[in-house]
């Protein structure tokens, strides 16, 4: 499909090609104390959010939120195009080959590896799914954590913190965002890493959001978390756009991504994870007034 505006932004560990963004979990009202597990202290947690995550040894991404499920187990969101085996410019969930659900997933430098339960490409083409818009921009896949290692996790957004939660209502044009890649290419050069944009549109029936940030996501940020000016957990970075807009980013929607897991996922009570630290849109005063609405 080398006509599409679209590209898909998965970064290959081996061979220099795609890219990564990430997600946000956050805690269902009502959920029992019992099943939500104690997260240690941020600025010693090993798993979180922004962290890369590896699929198969071959592709890197960037983690999103932690979610939790009713039993207590943990999980770290990323794109379903991590584990996807075309090109980037194939677009499509409901056509576009994926690894199979099993699949181990590094996390970051944890030394952990965990495996991709979900994946919303896999679960479309399982339900034979007939929305064209959801085909085109549901890009979400859960990795789960092992019990052995959640004492390693913590929910929270590097230098934002926050999710408080997650937005359910639609995003407007001009709204301030705000996210964390952790790309490769960036050389672990971590000021790059935060970023805070703007929103230009919606599109696709509010499954996809098109966002401009200062940097643009690149290849390796894939999957990473997009935050509103509240703090709530609202994208996941799915694509770089080529067209209108050079250089800015398709992010998909984890309200209708989450719902749909909930929906055709085996687990039961999924839900987002909300920081133990408090959100700080202030992290980044020098973009203050020029990327969007505060």
């Amino acid at each position: 499909m080398s006509s599409s505006p679209f590209k898909r932004v998965a970064m290959s560990a081996l061979a220099t090609a795609v890219a990564a963004t990430a997600a946000v979990a956050v805690q269902s009202p009502g959920a029992s104390a019992e099943s939500v597990p104690t997260w240690p202290a941020a600025d010693v947690s090993m798993i979180h959010p922004g962290i890369q995550t590896v699929t198969d040894e071959s592709s890197s991404c960037t983690s999103n939120f932690v979610f939790t499920d009713k039993v207590g187990n943990a999980y770290l969101g990323q794109a379903a195009h991590c584990s996807g085996t075309g090109t980037p410019d194939e677009t499509d969930g409901c056509q576009s080959e994926s690894l199979p659900l099993g699949t181990p997933v590094k996390l970051g430098e944890s030394g952990v590896s965990g495996k991709m339960v979900y994946n919303s490409w896999l679960a479309m083409q399982k339900a034979k799914e007939t929305d064209a818009n959801a085909c085109a921009f549901n890009d979400f896949a859960l990795i789960q954590i092992p019990k052995s290692a959640i004492g390693q996790v913590n929910p929270s957004i590097p230098v934002f913190g926050g999710p408080v939660g997650v937005r359910t209502e639609p995003m407007g044009s001009g709204e301030a965002v705000f996210s964390y890649g952790n790309s490769p290419l960036r050389g672990g050069l971590t000021q790059l890493s935060p970023k805070q944009g703007f929103i230009l549109g919606e599109e696709g029936g509010g499954w996809t959001h098109t966002i401009f940030t200062a940097t643009p996501g690149v290849p390796g940020d894939s999957g990473s978390g997009f935050l509103d000016s509240e703090g709530r957990a609202f994208g996941i970075l799915s694509t770089l756009a080529l067209l209108p807009f050079p250089a800015s980013n398709g992010v998909t929607d984890l309200a209708k991504a989450l719902a749909y897991a909930e929906q055709h996922s085996n687990i039961r009570g999924l839900r987002l994870a909300t920081g133990t630290e408090g959100f700080a849109p202030g992290a980044l005063p020098a973009l203050a007034g020029i990327t969007g609405k505060l």
